[in-house]
């Protein structure tokens, strides 16, 4: 689920200044939120890191250039699956 404030947060960042795309951007922010936690484990927009990912996979998609989102940010989201995979086995680890 999106919230409001994920949503303005988002919007800010892209100077979106309107309302009329609210709906496709929750949208779109969904389906990041989907992709990131498929390939990396379930996070919580608390994680900077994984918020930065979602955001910057549909910044990728409301662009219509998708396909270049995964080379672009490979290492951040192989970095952000090791972080959240030591997470699992070590509650407390640090953050990477």
């Amino acid at each position: 689920m999106i919230t409001s404030i994920v949503l303005e947060q988002f919007k800010a960042r892209m100077r979106i200044t309107h309302n009329s795309e609210d709906s496709n951007l929750q949208e779109l922010l969904s389906f990041s939120v989907a992709y990131i936690t498929a390939k990396c484990g379930a996070f919580d927009f608390e994680n900077e890191q994984a918020k930065e990912l979602v955001f910057e996979r549909t910044r990728f998609a409301y662009n219509d250039a998708l396909e270049y989102f995964e080379d672009s940010f490979r290492s951040e989201i192989h970095s952000l699956g090791i972080e959240m995979a030591l997470k699992a086995v070590v509650p407390n680890a640090p953050t990477i």
